[in-house]
């Protein structure tokens, strides 16, 4: 089993129903494709470092996740990469 740790931002200009929705959707696609979430934490609003798509704030989420292979974190890049509500994610292989 591999270890990844995602650290994702979602668009600030979401109501709190579509922000948790917006999660629990990327978290159903890390478990669909055969991933085991360990840890899930909802970070907050935070301002950002530099201004990423206009925004200045948002919302972070951070995810540790176990996988046999690399299908479900290939699947979650791609929908986070073509979603509109996730500003900024990236995902890190944690050494064992």
């Amino acid at each position: 089993m591999k270890n990844y740790e995602i650290m994702f931002i979602v668009r600030p200009t979401l109501t709190e129903d579509e922000i948790k929705n917006v999660a629990k959707k990327f978290e159903t696609i890390l478990t669909d494709n055969g991933a085991k979430v360990t840890n899930t934490k909802d970070m907050g609003q935070r301002e950002l470092a530099y201004e990423i798509k206009k925004f200045k704030n948002g919302y972070y989420f951070l995810i540790n996740l176990e996988s046999n292979d690399d299908k479900a974190i290939k699947e979650f890049d791609r929908m986070a990469g073509i979603s509109s509500d996730v500003i900024r994610h990236l995902i890190t292989k944690l050494e064992d």
